[in-house]
């Protein structure tokens, strides 16, 4: 099953999402205290995971300014917390086609739910209940005899009180009523299918941060008496994961009797952990993941001090010197952790929707791209994820469809405030310019990378001379002149003062830069230091035009002045009828 949808209602600052579509990675973006976390609570209080459990409490979760309200605002019944829509998949329509026959359920899409007080249930499911008794009808094999003592019945709960009601029923009508009373009427074989194959949503908000060094016996002991699973224990736990991770448990690497197995096996997972982390940390290439098996020592603090010792270290090969995990930064901690965490549900069996609150808050911005290459590459092929975020770097600019933006709106009557909820839409054109500023950071960024990832970059003074420069080099084409050359990007710098800061800032990338610019005659300082400056980066030969003798004049600078046809304006300018240069 495939979560297609899902709408909040009645769950602390939520009273109205309104539905909003999830796909297989779902980015809600909005400020603090907007909603973002209320949104995947209730989601996961819909199916929860034995991992992270969740339930809904009337006096905790229903919004508070109505809870003494709450018998008037539903007479009907319990109120709804969380509706969604699924895409059964082919397996599970296979599932009720053997248990019903062909035809009876007429959608592959279903509506489930949860109310408070009240367990998860189908709402409505599309039947086709005639078609349904028809075909229990068909497998029983009743005669056309046993059929008219039957009658025209429309759902199997009625064809039950018919068959209860025969003074004389054949052994095949008692057999059907057998089958009935084992498996349930039409509507709940379905609910049950539908609820066996539902995923259960894990909802992480507090991310566990991996210990450097476990004592193995501890570690063993807490294992077998299950202590491990208590949350004090989160660090130690992981480690265990993280050894399994490696693909070497400690009872394999403790069993071992000779040193060379034993170092083997040691280099094996070391060398297994280095290859699948730095994988996604790109921030630095010249680390190694080391796993080391050792005795204690009396002088090394409790509980290191006896029994045998399991050290995760990190070589830094650049400076010759290696580090205790526990020791390395925030970031790396945290997404060396989250990494085998994570490692292991993608092994999860039965499917579960992963809701991430929050997660890479200590990393940085190519670290966080990192992580959504993971959420990608690693989870995305086989849970759906939905995680919160107001980083402009965990905002995925490539796949802005899969953004919701959440905000808490307010209504303004006269002079009073009313709170009309939290809502989250799939239209990023919201109102309020903090809820939004996630998605220009990253809209930004990429418009940046995308301005300069090019190695040829012509620099004007402003958008409109980007206009200008486009109008002639269609006005030349058409005319079957030479026009300017596509692999140059037009990029506005906003006059000859920001060319040296954008030259500096982005040498790294060694660009071809031209620039076309408005100076006037007392300026040429200023030309000659922002030339001085892009020599590292680029080429720096600056050419004047002929208008020079005036007050202000345009001056093109090209690393390569490219000739240009007879009909060409006077300065020169990068042409399609001469290539960038090399």
């Amino acid at each position: 099953m495939k979560l297609q949808t899902a709408h909040v209602t009645n769950f602390r600052s939520v009273e109205d999402s309104e539905a909003f579509e999830v796909g297989p990675i779902t980015c809600l973006v909005g400020k603090n205290e907007a909603g973002k976390s209320a949104v995947l609570l209730a989601l996961a209080a819909l199916n929860p995971h034995d991992a992270t459990p969740a339930v809904l409490d009337k006096e905790r979760d229903y919004p508070r300014r109505y809870l003494t309200l709450y018998e008037g605002r539903h007479p009907d019944g319990d109120a709804v917390a969380v509706t969604t829509t699924w895409l059964l998949e082919e397996h599970d329509m296979v599932a009720v086609r053997e248990a019903l026959g062909e035809g009876v359920l007429t959608s592959d899409t279903v509506t489930v739910r949860r109310r408070y007080g009240h367990r998860v249930e189908l709402v409505d499911p599309d039947v086709d209940y005639r078609r349904a008794v028809a075909n229990l009808l068909d497998r029983f094999e009743l005669d056309a005899q046993e059929r008219a003592q039957v009658g025209d019945v429309g759902t199997s709960s009625d064809l039950v009180k018919v068959l209860g009601a025969l003074e004389e029923p054949s052994p095949r009508h008692k057999a059907l009523v057998a089958h009935l009373k084992d498996k349930g009427i039409v509507r709940s074989q379905i609910e049950g299918i539908v609820l066996r194959s539902l995923p259960k949503f894990m909802y992480f908000s507090s991310y566990d941060r991996m210990e450097g060094a476990v004592q193995i016996e501890q570690a063993a002991a807490m294992i077998a008496d299950g202590r491990i699973t208590e949350d004090q224990f989160r660090g130690i736990r992981l480690f265990t994961e993280f050894l399994d991770y490696a693909g070497v448990s400690m009872s394999e690497i403790t069993e071992v009797s000779t040193y060379e197995t034993f170092n083997a096996r040691l280099q094996a997972a070391s060398n297994n952990i280095t290859d699948q982390i730095l994988e996604y940390w790109t921030q630095n290439p010249d680390l190694n993941v080391v796993v080391r098996i050792e005795q204690a020592r009396a002088g090394d603090p409790v509980p290191f001090n006896k029994g045998t010792i399991a050290r995760a270290r990190v070589e830094n090969q650049l400076h010759r010197v290696d580090t205790p995990f526990s020791e390395r930064s925030a970031g790396f901690v945290w997404f060396f952790s989250f990494l085998v965490k994570f490692a292991q549900v993608k092994d999860e069996k039965s499917p579960v929707i992963l809701l991430l609150d929050e997660p890479g808050l200590t990393l940085h911005g190519t670290a966080q791209g990192d992580l959504l290459r993971f959420f990608r590459e690693r989870l995305g092929p086989h849970h759906q994820i939905v995680y919160s975020t107001h980083s402009p770097f965990m905002v995925p600019a490539d796949d802005l469809p899969s953004v919701r933006v959440v905000e808490d709106q307010v209504v303004t009557r006269g002079a009073r405030r009313t709170p009309a909820g939290t809502k989250v839409r799939s239209n990023v054109l919201s109102t309020d310019p903090d809820t939004v500023f996630p998605l220009q950071g990253a809209l930004g960024y990429e418009i940046s990378q995308s301005l300069f990832v090019g190695k040829n970059t012509l620099l004007v003074e402003g958008p409109g001379d980007i206009l200008y420069l486009q109008a002639l080099s269609d006005a030349l084409r058409r005319r079957g002149r030479t026009g300017l050359d596509a692999r140059w990007t037009l990029c506005p710098a906003g006059g000859i003062d920001k060319i040296r800061p954008f030259v500096s800032l982005f040498k790294g990338n060694h660009l071809e830069v031209a620039v076309l610019s408005d100076m006037a005659i007392g300026a040429r300082s200023r030309k000659s230091a922002s030339r001085t400056s892009s020599r590292p980066a680029t080429s720096s030969r600056w050419r004047t035009s002929s208008s020079d003798r005036r007050r202000t004049s345009k001056t093109c600078s090209n690393p390569r002045p490219s000739p240009t046809s007879s009909t060409a304006p006077t300065r020169s300018l990068p042409t399609s009828s001469s290539p960038p240069p090399d």
